[in-house]
């Protein structure tokens, strides 16, 4: 099996095309915690393992392991990638593209440049934004707090939580008890935004499973939507949400079906013997 190594705005995994039944190998867990590992392996978010599907509704399928080996539903960065591997590499010549994934089927729209997939808009599907919540966050070393957070299910769960200073957010203090408050059984993804304008949103992300990243797209779709829902940012108007890897824009309709634009790259390859 070959790894290809790629990023979407810094978010960078692992992907594997192979025609397994299950769509991943049996030991993809172990195999994302060791080349994960940033200083005892490559490096990385986590895997993604793509294959095809025999069905009328999806034309491919994805998986995806985060970099602690937890499997995760979806991944907004790692689905555009999904979709950049399968057209350049001659798997599909399709420009809109339907992937499995743990959270449903998602649409991708492909933008071709000079035979190469260029900008990814992915159909996120629906939003559920819950009201805002008070948390009290306890942690070790730190006095116990509240938090005012808007739950955000983008076929998995995460906390978007507004401040006036995403930049001065400590994220390796803040990130690891909401991650794991009790108020979400299955862990969140945690988002600080800070509101630029109607149009523009700053994100950082600690990720589930993952800690601090680059990027998160289900995170930033999350974040753009309860924006909209606070009335921060408007409906039905593309919003650009800046993120320590880049920008991606987001657009939520009015029933909050959410849209997702942004890059996707190659960084490098090699082989599964390799990892021996």
């Amino acid at each position: 099996m070959k790894y290809t190594k790629m990023h979407g705005l810094g978010n960078d995994y692992f992907y594997a095309y192979n025609e397994l039944p299950c769509g991943a190998p049996e030991d993809a867990s172990a195999i994302s915690i060791r080349l994960s590992d940033r200083h005892f392996g490559i490096g990385s978010d986590g895997i993604i393992y793509i294959s095809p599907v025999q069905t009328e509704e999806a034309d491919f399928r994805m998986r995806m392991f985060n970099a602690d080996g937890s499997e995760g539903k979806m991944c907004g960065n790692g689905i555009r990638c999904v979709g950049k591997y399968l057209y350049d590499k001659g798997y599909t010549d399709k420009t809109v593209i339907r992937i499995l994934t743990g959270a449903g089927i998602k649409t991708l729209d492909l933008e071709v440049e000079d035979g190469k997939a260029n900008l990814l808009t992915v159909d996120m599907g629906h939003a559920v934004v819950s009201p805002e919540t008070r948390l009290t966050v306890e942690a070790p070393g730190l006095l116990p707090y509240t938090v005012d957070c808007i739950p955000v299910d983008m076929g998995n769960p995460h906390a978007v939580i507004f401040t006036e200073d995403a930049e001065a957010v400590d994220l390796w203090k803040q990130g690891p008890p909401m991650e794991k408050h009790p108020f979400f059984p299955d862990g969140a993804n945690i988002e600080f935004i800070t509101v630029l304008s109607d149009h523009e949103l700053r994100m950082r992300v600690w990720e589930r499973g993952s800690g601090i990243t680059m990027a998160c797209g289900t995170g930033a779709c999350a974040s753009a939507a309860a924006a909209v829902s606070m009335g921060y940012c408007r409906e039905g108007e593309p919003i650009t949400v800046h993120l320590d890897g880049g920008p991606l824009t987001i657009t939520v309709l009015p029933n909050r079906k959410v849209f997702m634009k942004g890059p996707a790259a190659f960084i490098f390859e090699f082989d599964d013997e390799d990892l021996l």
